[in-house]
């Protein structure tokens, strides 16, 4: 008898191991907050507890070195993660779409939700005070559950509906773009920064 297991789902994390880095990115996330209008405005607008610029700006890595510095280093994670699933991109290479980052602050959170059009997602986490929330991943198969009883609390990781990652500041995250994930509550007290990107 033998049990296998089959269609993983691949979470790719490595470190960003440069200090000087994350303090250039944590200082120009926090300009972008306090200079960013359109930003501001549409977060207000669309309940988001802190600032996104998500809808503003985006050409972070045009706009700023320390984007561009990141977006060099997320090429090449992207390009290994890809490799790591065995996609087939018939000799062309992933690009970065889309960049944007996140200043929430205390009580702030972002509901399931995933990236279409997109084929590799992920995180670059800049400044996490204790008890800032981390990354809620979902069972891509929850919709064909469907009279599947719920896994035990003691499930092998990997195994259990949900699954939450706690990055550190310098943490990168990369998922495929299908995978239903939210950011849970900040319960820090201080502002938990991050950078967003989609690769397609």
């Amino acid at each position: 008898m033998t049990v296998r297991a089959l269609f993983p789902t691949l979470l790719y994390r490595a470190e960003l191991d440069d200090p000087a880095l994350i303090a250039d990115l944590d200082h120009s996330v926090r300009a972008l907050a306090a200079d960013d209008g359109a930003g501001r405005r549409w977060s207000k607008e669309h309940g988001y507890r802190g600032y996104t610029s998500y809808a503003s700006l985006n050409d972070l890595p045009r706009r700023d070195p320390a984007f561009a510095d990141l977006k060099r280093i997320l090429d090449r994670h992207v390009a290994a993660f890809a490799e790591a699933c065995a996609f087939d991109l018939r000799g062309k290479r992933l690009k970065l779409d889309s960049l944007w980052v996140n200043l929430m602050k205390p009580g702030g959170h972002h509901s399931a939700h995933l990236h279409p059009h997109s084929v590799v997602s992920g995180t670059a986490y800049v400044a996490l005070p204790p008890g800032a929330g981390g990354l809620k991943l979902e069972d891509p198969r929850l919709p064909m559950l469907m009279a599947a009883p719920p896994r035990r609390a003691d499930a092998p990781e990997g195994s259990r509906t949900f699954e939450t990652i706690q990055p550190d500041a310098g943490t990168i995250l990369l998922w495929e773009s299908w995978l239903r994930h939210e950011v849970v509550p900040n319960g820090a007290k201080g502002e938990r920064i991050s950078i967003s990107f989609n690769y397609r």
